[in-house]
């Protein structure tokens, strides 16, 4: 297989493009200027030392190693071998609440915002765990599953939105009957439920289904997000109404959220404007016992940035040898003939 890892670097050959327009216009007005003074076979015979076939190949050169200089630049990569590590951690499923009461500001700028931007964080800091995303509001589905690539985990945690889901609610139960389901095989022992959620379930029996959970070994941990005061519920600038037109205020049920995580040997943290919890949480997590995952396999490639950088390199060598003029001594050798 062949690729470049930075493809992007290839539109600079646009510049060795122009820089080859500039320099067959120069010559072209050169030819034009010393057709004025007469036929330019006569007075190349006025000017025997001079060699505008050396000057094309020398420019031809330059340009030839500007583009292999931009080649080099976008690293160019054939094959691939298989590296296998092996890693030692927790895997942690992150289930994360995107319902509408989640778009609430009581945690500025808004609950979602913040759950975005700790996670994030969280990512950032993380090293031989692995970690997957459940994402819910009325019914639950698996955003991301179990991995150790923290670059993609973050993109897809950037995503999340309460459109993403249609059924509208906070069905707390299923998250956590498929986020307990999503582990990978071989990391019994090492598993961590992260709920984060402002706790206003609907629909099921997110105690007892934790209670099930907690009997395989899985602890749960629980961030409430929001305030017991509550915020009403603002989308696309409009505030959210019932039927008898009264606004609807979002409020943390925290309660809930405690059975949950407590009859779990988990924690639960209420989260605050300057703090979500995550840290807090993943401290507790780092004293549990570690696992020692499958092995996995990364692809790797290897590097031929090396072959078009030192024909480069030679390029520009031979044209410095390259003069521009005859020379009396080396006309015998004359290659340009």
């Amino acid at each position: 297989m062949f690729r470049f890892a930075q493809p992007h670097m290839l539109y600079l050959l646009i510049l060795v493009v122009v820089v080859a327009g500039v320099g067959a216009a120069t010559f072209y007005l050169r030819r034009r200027r010393l057709e004025r003074f007469g036929q330019v076979e006569t007075l190349r015979e006025l000017m025997p030392e001079a060699s505008p076939r050396r000057e094309r190949y020398k420019a031809i050169m330059i340009l030839l190693a500007m583009a292999f200089v931009v080649i080099a630049l976008a690293r160019p990569q054939m094959g691939s071998k298989l590296r296998k590590v092996s890693r030692q951690g927790v895997e942690m499923m992150l289930a994360v609440d995107v319902s509408n009461s989640m778009l609430a500001q009581d945690i500025e700028p808004s609950r979602l915002e913040r759950t975005k931007y700790a996670i994030n964080r969280l990512l950032e800091n993380l090293g031989q765990d692995r970690v997957g995303l459940v994402a819910f509001a009325g019914e639950a589905f698996v955003q991301l599953p179990v991995t150790a690539d923290y670059v993609t985990a973050r993109n897809f945690v950037n995503q999340l939105s309460p459109d993403m889901i249609d059924k509208q609610g906070t069905a707390i139960g299923a998250a956590l009957e498929l986020a307990a389901s999503s582990f990978s095989s071989g990391s019994e022992g090492a598993r961590v439920i992260i709920l984060i959620t402002d706790g206003e379930n609907r629909g099921d029996d997110a105690l007892a289904t934790a209670q099930a959970i907690a009997k395989k070994g899985i602890k749960i941990y629980a961030i409430g997000i929001g305030t017991p005061e509550g915020a009403p519920i603002s989308i696309d600038g409009d505030f959210i109404r019932d039927k008898d037109g009264k606004l609807v205020v979002s409020k943390l049920d925290e309660q809930l959220l405690q059975k949950i995580a407590l009859g779990s040997g988990g924690a639960y943290i209420r989260a605050t404007g300057t703090s979500l919890g995550l840290s807090e949480i993943v401290t507790k997590i780092r004293q549990m016992d570690k696992k020692r995952f499958a092995t996995a396999e990364f692809e790797e490639y290897n590097e031929k940035f090396q072959y078009p950088l030192a024909a480069a390199l030679l390029l520009l060598v031979a044209e410095i040898f390259i003069l521009d003029r005859k020379n009396r001594i080396l006309a015998r050798f004359n290659i340009f003939k």
